[in-house]
């Protein structure tokens, strides 16, 4: 039974669950359309070898989202704020927090210092989101918000990601976690009992989905690693992150494993459809589409 989380208001309960029928068709599945990587990585992805030239151009990933087969776009407000009343019908998730892959270490009275853990804090609020969604009338439908947990620095975005959540719900948005291992302290990123654990943590903050990387699709056990992690998010649904480019039928056989064979809800996919063409990114969508939402 799909219900509305106990801090949902009543008189947005309503909202909440349209929101949520509007992103996973009715299925509690979710072909998340990702696009972050303007702030998360600048032009790398945009611009290079492999790379089609219709990436260079930010509005080729509003194209994609309105004529492609998905469920939501996940972008920074900034860039829904100047795109999107071009796109109205696009289902919009708002991320709150990004940050670039640039910083790496600091230096303190000429005392190099290893800065390698991440922090990533909110730039802009619920508040504005919902500011946004009146002013505009754009299908604004939830927030997404990143965690670098085992980060030193930890704390401050599980402070920030549980009040994002609970704001969110309180105005019958969805809310989306996207939450990584990373920082000194962690040694292998795609850990299946981390995955594990940060899928509980999302569960724990209240999201309604969290966002993870796979473990090692080599690894002869993913299958039944996938379920412990699906397990562990408990009514939390657990879509996994695409990464780098790889081959169109080894992306689809592996969203159809995850899916079909390790339990997952959804993916989220974004460098492996906007740095092809838009034809044969909007064409990706819709067999990505199939599998998560008809399979």
């Amino acid at each position: 039974m799909i219900y509305a989380p106990a801090d949902v208001p009543e008189d947005k309960s309503t909202l909440f669950l349209e929101n949520l029928a509007a992103i996973t068709r009715h299925k509690n599945r979710l072909f998340l359309f990702a696009a972050d990587q303007k702030i998360e990585h600048l032009n790398q992805d945009f611009h290079g070898k492999d790379i089609h030239p219709d990436a260079a151009n930010t509005e080729h990933l509003f194209r994609i989202a309105q004529q492609g087969d998905i469920g939501a776009f996940a972008t920074q407000f900034g860039l829904i704020e100047r795109y999107g009343r071009a796109y109205p019908s696009i289902n919009y998730i708002v991320k709150l927090n990004s940050r670039t892959n640039l910083i790496t270490s600091k230096h303190n009275d000429n005392i190099h210092i290893d800065h390698s853990d991440p922090i990533s804090r909110e730039l802009w609020s619920v508040q504005d989101v919902i500011t946004l969604k009146q002013t505009s009338g754009l299908n604004i439908r939830g927030i997404g918000y990143t965690i670098y947990l085992g980060s030193e620095f930890e704390s401050e975005m599980l402070t920030e990601a549980a009040q994002a959540v609970h704001q969110a719900h309180k105005n019958g948005l969805i809310a989306i976690l996207w939450i990584y291992p990373r920082g000194a302290h962690i040694k292998n990123e795609t850990d299946s009992e981390l995955l594990a654990g940060a899928a509980g943590v999302a569960n724990a903050l209240g999201a309604d989905v969290v966002k993870i990387r796979s473990p090692e699709m080599a690894d002869p056990l993913i299958e039944e690693q996938l379920k412990v992690i699906k397990k562990a998010a408990g009514n939390t649904l657990v879509i996994a992150a695409g990464g780098d480019q790889i081959p169109q039928k080894k992306l689809l056989s592996i969203i159809e494993k995850q899916i079909n064979n390790g339990n997952l809800d959804g993916v989220a996919i974004g460098r492996n459809i906007f740095q092809h063409s838009l034809p044969d990114a909007v064409a990706l969508t819709k067999a990505i589409a199939a599998i998560v939402y008809n399979s």
